[in-house]
């Protein structure tokens, strides 16, 4: 395992001259003896200072910094210490094991990214994280198929700083463990549910809504089970989201496009994919948010900013929607693009709204056809 490789003498006090060389080409004085700094000279790996050897960690990869950590006591103190970020995604044995270990050591961090490819990770593992990283503000924990509602209620009484939370694809978790932990962790801003079918349910959403007022970024993609009940509890009590992922939420109506619309001022990236409850009612409620949002710029037609409104809006497969009505929420956000190489309006499967056209895809065309090729 990786944490118990062994670094020879030999090999520690080579990369310690090579570093050295380095430091010197800065302007340090490199002599026989070592590196003189302000606070003594450097005569060994050893010798490192504290600050110096953090700056170094930051550095290097992961895995690297693991096995730094073995080296004397000296340096695991102090990467145990100062180390804020580890990513074990690299590790596609023993990572279980891998976090165990690190865990009760590593108890500063605050990123901690533990995605698989194949499912790893026990609800032992998660404990231990939740025991002793309480500063824990970001998680990854996508694809832990093996983790049940046991982990959710650890990361609830242990680590409630977190910010962001992906634990997309868990599909064993339930929605109660998932509400559970909304009452706990109350500055979540992101938060991916992708494919947490059992999990992402309306009571779980009601729970989010009435406890991550901060929330900023929802994915609830495929969460087939999520209606207008679930929405419209986010919308209403997440008034700075920006960033929402219904993509395959085949439950949804207008009724929760209009919510967000009224709600969620600051709203920048919806996907609608495969929503087909979705009428033109939602497009012109989005359409009409921008004039209300924005009186005074949009009422004076001056000072209109690409960045004000939605910037992204996929609504592929929503068949029910008419050219008029998407053509209007495109005109009405600056942001929204048709033209090659800039594709924010999304609209693949609606052959019906091929004739809807971003601002600068018209231009472009009447450019072109302005001024035509002369013949030859």
């Amino acid at each position: 395992m990786v944490g118990k490789e062994n670094l020879r003498t030999e090999d520690l006090n080579l990369c310690f001259e090579k570093l050295m060389m380095l430091v010197g080409g800065d302007g340090m004085d490199v002599g026989a003896k070592g590196v003189k700094m302000d606070g003594g000279v450097i005569a060994g790996w050893k010798d490192i200072p504290m600050e110096l050897l953090l700056q170094i960690v930051s550095l290097v990869d992961d895995r690297t910094v693991i096995v730094a950590s073995g080296v004397c006591r000296g340096w695991r103190d102090a990467i145990c210490f100062g180390l804020i970020h580890l990513s074990l995604s690299w590790c596609k044995k023993n990572m279980n094991n891998l976090v165990l270990s690190l865990a009760p050591k590593f108890g500063k961090l605050q990123n901690l990214i533990l995605r698989q490819d194949k499912p790893q990770l026990s609800d032992h593992a998660v404990e231990t994280i939740a025991s002793y990283c309480h500063d824990l503000q970001v998680l990854d924990l996508s694809k832990s198929f093996k983790l049940s509602d046991l982990s959710l209620y650890a990361l609830a009484h242990g680590c409630h700083d977190l910010k962001r939370l992906n634990i997309s694809g868990c599909t064993a978790f339930s929605d109660t463990a998932l509400a559970y932990l909304a009452s706990y962790c109350r500055k979540l801003k992101f938060l991916n549910l992708c494919g947490c079918v059992k999990a992402a349910s309306d009571t779980a959403l009601q729970a989010i809504g009435q406890y991550c007022n901060h929330l900023q970024s929802v994915n609830l993609g495929w969460c087939e089970n999520v209606t207008d009940v679930g929405v419209m509890s986010l919308a209403y009590g997440c008034p700075d989201l920006r960033t929402l992922d219904l993509c395959g939420c085949v439950l949804i109506t207008d009724d929760s496009v209009i919510a967000l619309a009224n709600m969620c001022p600051h709203l920048r990236s919806l996907g609608l994919y495969y929503c087909q409850n979705i009428t033109d009612r939602a497009m012109y409620s989005l359409a009409h948010s921008c004039i209300k949002n924005k009186p005074t710029k949009w009422g004076t037609g001056k000072g209109k900013n690409d960045d004000d409104g939605l910037r992204t809006l996929n609504i592929s497969q929503c068949t029910a929607l008419t050219p008029p009505a998407v053509q209007a929420v495109c005109d009405s956000f600056p942001a929204l693009h048709t033209c090659s190489g800039r594709h924010s309006l999304i609209m693949s499967g609606c052959l019906n709204l091929m004739s809807v056209h971003c601002a600068c895809a018209v231009q472009a065309h009447r450019a072109s056809t302005a001024f035509p090729h002369s013949a030859h």
